[in-house]
């Protein structure tokens, strides 16, 4: 099942570095406490949100860049210390330029980095079930979001949103400090040896990627949009605080269980059938939003919206373990986040100042929908198959 190497050591490190890391989905616990101090209105907000996604693909993209500069456990090491950093500044923040470069710039390129370099280790040494380990591994951001999410709420009540990231900057150099060696324990390569006789050259991306990566997108700007605001949003629709920390919670372990289920799919059903469905799912719970706006609607709609961006999530992961060798994993995952670094700027923005012009978020679930057709009808002209099977 596995080459020389602890595919149980690569999975514990990717698991302890990426649920912290994954707290930037409660970015929307935030929001309300960094707009009554700082005095910084949402749309501005919502950008501080784009630009750690903007961040973070700047670090996946470039972490393929690093395999043979430093081991594994030495870049997890590097990367996890930077994340933390970065956070720490942001918890000193006085205005929109400090939190744009430590919780924006910084952390999200720490991130980025170690989120690569860990799942490419687990991509080395996994043989089967690809599209279910992948899919496991990108579940672990919004699993870590639906720990963080109560946490932080808690924790901005007591001490304040400076104490709050103070503490997760903290739990990111614990966590990274432990993955790495992890990391060093599994004895994982981030690249094909040179000289092994196997493929050296890096596989072409081909209009493959950029389909899936544009399906991913559409995806990607409903489901950020419904992350990033959660609790805003369905406070707007008549939820009560406590309503819209519970639904927060209860979402992001949703999608986290979604982007699973996505990976899992794809081991057993073609990649353009998976994610076509997962769109469908997401249309309606937009739909639903629209005709019956309500509180208990409004956590429906916009938890089948988060979990139709999940199965795509995970399809997508899945999926690229389909269409690509595992020596490539690392390479083609980084430049797929590119569409989620654009769908997370794009619409989660968009709908930020659409909010600071009208109070509500309608509009935006409207814009969500027709994204959500156009990913129905980009999904199904994905190849069926890849360059082998996901599982053999």
């Amino acid at each position: 099942m596995i080459h020389a190497g602890r595919l149980w050591a690569a999975l514990l490190a990717a698991t302890l570095l990426n649920l912290p890391l994954g707290s930037v989905y409660s970015f929307s616990v935030l929001l309300r406490p960094l707009e009554q101090e700082l005095g910084i209105p949402r749309s501005a907000l919502s950008l501080v949100f784009g630009v750690a996604t903007a961040g973070f693909t700047v670090g996946s993209v470039g972490a393929a860049f690093l395999y043979r500069a430093a081991p594994a456990s030495l870049l997890v090491f590097a990367s996890a210390v930077t994340a933390a950093t970065g956070v720490a500044l942001a918890a000193t923040a006085h205005g929109l330029p400090q939190l744009l470069l430590g919780y924006g710039v910084v952390f999200g390129t720490g991130g980025g980095v170690a989120y690569i370099v860990l799942q490419q280790g687990v991509n080395m040494l996994v043989q089967r079930r690809r599209g279910l380990v992948n899919g496991y591994i990108v579940s672990l951001y919004p699993l870590g979001a639906m720990i963080a999410t109560p946490a932080f709420h808690a924790c901005n009540e007591a001490y304040g949103w400076r104490t709050t990231l103070a503490g997760l900057s903290a739990v990111l150099l614990a966590c990274g400090t432990a993955a790495a060696l992890l990391s060093r324990m599994s004895n994982a390569r981030l690249a094909v040896p040179v000289g092994t006789g196997r493929a050296e050259r890096s596989a072409a991306l081909g209009l493959t990627f950029y389909k899936l990566s544009g399906t991913f997108f559409l995806a990607a700007s409903a489901g950020l949009m419904v992350l990033s605001q959660a609790r805003e949003m369905i406070a707007i629709y008549g939820g009560a605080a406590a309503l819209a920390v519970a639904a927060t919670t209860v979402l992001t372990g949703a999608i986290a269980a979604a982007r699973i289920g996505g990976g899992w799919l794809v081991d057993r059903f073609a990649v353009p059938h998976v994610m076509c469905a997962a769109h469908a799912l997401a249309l309606l719970g937009g739909l639903l939003l629209t005709l019956f706006p309500a509180p208990l609607t409004a956590v429906l709609g916009l938890g089948m919206i988060g979990v139709g961006y999940g199965f795509v999530s995970g399809s997508t992961a899945g999926g690229i373990a389909l269409y690509w060798p595992p020596a490539d994993y690392g390479r083609v995952a980084g430049r797929t986040y590119i569409a989620w670094c654009l769908a997370a700027i794009c619409l989660p923005t968009l709908a930020g100042y659409l909010f600071d012009l009208t109070r509500n978020y309608a509009t935006a679930i409207l814009i969500a929908g027709g994204a959500n057709v156009t990913g129905m009808a980009l999904a199904l002209t994905l190849p069926r198959k890849g360059w082998r099977p996901l599982s053999s």
